[in-house]
């Protein structure tokens, strides 16, 4: 687990280098705990790609709050993640390295989380990433909604959409 040392406030992470082939998600999290210091703690075991989506699978031992289910502050940490890690990883796809921020997030919690999860993240509209890619063509920037669905095995206990957008470069 990476530990963040030596990381400085208002100095830039070096940024993973581009694939030459398919993206290497075991590489990119390790890049991610790095960069991101807090990621380390948030109990992501595995990573996978399937049909445009994201999927995270995830430990409860490492968001567990008071009531020993899942706490609503750590899970939101990770889904608004999760959204950033979509649109990054969608962009290395396409050869861009290029710096996303969230503009807005929200969460709907159903369902306490009980045990080990899985996120999915997607864009929200099915058409979402070929917006997005016309945006940057066009106006050398744009912004994409995505879904996510946190399932506690076969329960949706939480869904959450965020607004990420693709800054211009330069």
């Amino acid at each position: 687990m990476a530990s963040g040392l030596g990381r400085q406030p208002g100095i830039a992470y070096p940024r993973l280098s581009l694939p030459e082939g398919p993206e290497d998600l075991t590489v990119f999290q390790r890049w991610l705990e790095e960069a991101i210091p807090m990621v380390g703690a948030l109990g992501i075991q595995a990573m996978s790609e399937e049909e445009g989506a994201l999927i995270w699978q995830l430990a409860l031992s490492a968001s567990l709050n008071d009531k020993g289910t899942g706490f609503g502050g750590a899970l939101t940490a990770q889904t608004t993640l999760q959204g950033w890690c979509w649109v990054t990883l969608f962009l290395r796809q396409l050869g861009l390295q290029r710096d996303v921020v969230v503009a807005d997030a929200n969460q709907q919690f159903f369902a306490p989380v009980t045990d080990d999860y899985r996120v999915i993240c997607a864009p929200e509209d099915p058409a979402g990433a070929r917006l997005l890619v016309d945006k940057l063509q066009t106006r050398g920037k744009g912004s994409i909604t995505l879904k996510q669905q946190l399932f506690c095995g076969t329960t949706l206990c939480l869904k959450a959409t965020g607004r990420y957008v693709v800054l211009p470069s330069g």
